[in-house]
């Protein structure tokens, strides 16, 4: 999805028409739902492991980076 962004605004010449723009807000939707899968697929087996370990064991798990990531779409000028 990323190359697809990218090879948009190449071609684009830094100027999106009303289809390019629209086909940007599509892609930019689908990869944050493909962030947010990937996010949710690493919750879901971190949780795993913190259930395969010991009760009371010492130490929790790292904090997502991406949790409560805000996606802002923006129109470039």
């Amino acid at each position: 999805m990323n190359a697809e962004i990218r090879a948009l605004w190449a071609k684009s010449g830094s100027r999106l028409s009303a289809a390019a723009e629209a086909k940007y807000q599509q892609l930019l939707v689908e990869w944050a739902a493909a962030v947010a899968a990937e996010r949710d697929g690493e919750a879901e087996r971190d949780g795993e492991a913190e259930r395969d370990e010991e009760a009371g064991a010492v130490g929790t798990a790292p904090r997502d980076p991406h949790a409560g990531v805000v996606l802002r779409l923006t129109r470039a000028a």
